[in-house]
């Protein structure tokens, strides 16, 4: 590490490779969410169904998945500086390309080109983030990056809105251009390499069972709630077993290559739980995040824009409480915020079970701000209780893990509720209940649903340590990887 990156680590500023990216970060994340109210403008100026000007955010979606498990071993060849290059820029074409896009298929480009740079973007920010702050700040400074995580997305909707209502769509892109472009000049003045790159050959096999494995996992479980479910399965099952060859073609390559992405972080038991809290929770957030603005519009019949400025204050709460919540873990640890958060995420997840027609907007939107602070006091340690349970050189790894496995959890909870809402809805419609009280009864339904998967985060938040285990100890955990009995099975993908 250079030098002046090492002092950084010992101050209580956050160093400036850190801003530089967290800023860089907000911007391609607000990205992801500012189509979601233009829908029914494309469908108007482009000519083309619901059901494929949706492909905005689905194609985007795909991509992210697809990506992800590609950028640990990415981020280990090149250095930072190349790493923030080739995203921006990747991400400032995507934006440029769907701006001026005249029609669909290249609007779709655009948006697939900027989920490209967009996937590096998390992946470079967590692992830069666990090279350069000492274990001491890490909370402080994690918090500062749950800030840009959260108020970003929530963000999103209610910029598009506002912009909607005087403006072409196109201006959702014009208007980000200039703003990520300035971005990425300042951050190229100022950001400075924190590593030395390391060499290795790409695995394409590999990549093809990423992409294929993630990419049709993620598209088969978007796919529940559109019509037959004999698709979607079919889809879903491809990809496991495309996931399952990537796995085991991992573990070959770490015995004879290098792997693409490197499975001993697994190895690491604090990380693997908190892995599994991290999905589990996405599921159950991205789940409620999907009802709330149905129930919202569909049901008590809010504007997009009223129901992006209602869920907002959430949003917000959870990004400000962030650098808070990160000092109260470096000064008292992780089990103080974890396990109160968990519990408070199952009781804001089951208040949502007992809405009405009538229900009170300010019950709704304490519910929201409930969660949404339960949620801050539960990513901010747990991100960096996992991450910090692995060795340096394994950074890279763990975060596109957890990129991938969110994306997966969010795909993978949307479609759960949905079909569970859905089911429900049409069997008492069935039987004679009345349209919206069996729409509002599916939606409660999936909301208890939702709250039942949130107790396995509790579980895992008391298995949890309160600090990250050493260095030392992880150095440890990684190299005894080294010594396990290589599965006779990998060999079978091996060539």
């Amino acid at each position: 590490m250079p030098a002046d990156l090492s002092a950084a680590t010992g101050g209580r500023r956050t160093p400036v490779v850190i801003r530089l990216l967290v800023l860089a970060t907000f911007v391609v994340i607000l990205n992801e969410t500012i189509m979601i109210n233009a829908i029914p403008r494309l469908m108007v100026d482009l000519h083309v169904t619901e059901r494929t000007a949706q492909w905005v955010s689905t194609a985007f979606m795909l991509t992210m998945a697809a990506i992800i498990p590609v950028t640990g071993w990415f981020l280990q060849r090149v250095t930072t500086r190349r790493a923030y290059t080739i995203a921006m820029s990747v991400f400032l074409a995507g934006t440029a390309l769907a701006a001026v896009s005249p029609s669909f298929p290249l609007l779709l480009a655009g948006r697939i080109v900027q989920a490209g740079g967009t996937a590096v973007m998390m992946p470079l920010l967590m692992t830069t983030l666990m090279t350069v702050v000492a274990e001491r700040d890490r909370g402080r400074v994690m918090g500062n990056v749950t800030l840009a995580i959260s108020v970003a997305p929530a963000m999103g909707p209610v910029i598009s809105g506002l912009v909607l209502q005087i403006a072409s769509w196109r201006w959702l892109f014009a208007l980000m251009l200039p703003i990520a472009g300035a971005v990425t000049i300042f951050g190229l003045r100022r950001l400075d390499n924190i590593d030395e790159p390391q060499d290795g050959d790409i695995d394409w096999v590999s990549v093809v069972f990423a992409a294929l494995g993630f990419g049709g996992l993620v598209y088969g479980l978007s796919r529940f709630g559109s019509g037959s479910v004999v698709e979607p399965i079919v889809i879903v099952v491809a990809g496991l077993l495309a996931i399952t060859t990537f796995v085991l073609r991992q573990l070959y390559l770490q015995r004879h290559g290098t792997p693409l992405l490197d499975l001993r972080i697994l190895l690491a038991g604090s990380y693997t739980k908190a892995l599994v809290l991290m999905s589990v929770a996405f599921m159950a957030m991205l789940g409620s995040m999907i009802l709330l603005p149905l129930y919202l519009q569909n049901l008590r019949h809010l504007s997009p824009l009223q129901t992006g400025l209602l869920v907002m204050p959430g949003g917000m709460a959870m990004g400000v409480l962030g650098p808070t919540i990160g000092r109260i873990y470096d000064r008292f640890g992780g089990r103080l915020l974890v396990i109160p958060g968990t519990i408070a995420i199952t009781a804001a997840l089951t208040g949502f079970t007992q809405i009405t027609l009538h229900t009170p907007y300010w019950q709704l939107l304490a519910l929201h701000i409930l969660l949404s602070l339960a949620l801050a006091a539960a990513f901010t340690p747990v991100f960096t209780l996992g991450l910090g349970a692995l060795p340096a050189h394994l950074y890279s790894h763990g975060s596109s893990m957890l990129g991938t496995l969110q994306q997966v959890a969010a795909a993978f909870g949307t479609a759960l509720v949905v079909t569970i809402m859905t089911a429900r809805s049409t069997t008492l419609t069935n039987h004679g209940t009345d349209p919206l009280i069996a729409h509002l009864d599916g939606m409660r339904l999936a909301f208890a649903v939702s709250a039942a998967l949130s107790l396995i985060v509790i579980v895992m938040a008391i298995l949890l340590p309160n600090r990250s285990t050493s260095p030392d100890d992880s150095e440890v955990v990684a190299t005894s990887a080294d010594t396990l009995p290589e599965p006779e099975v990998a060999t079978l993908v091996a060539d």
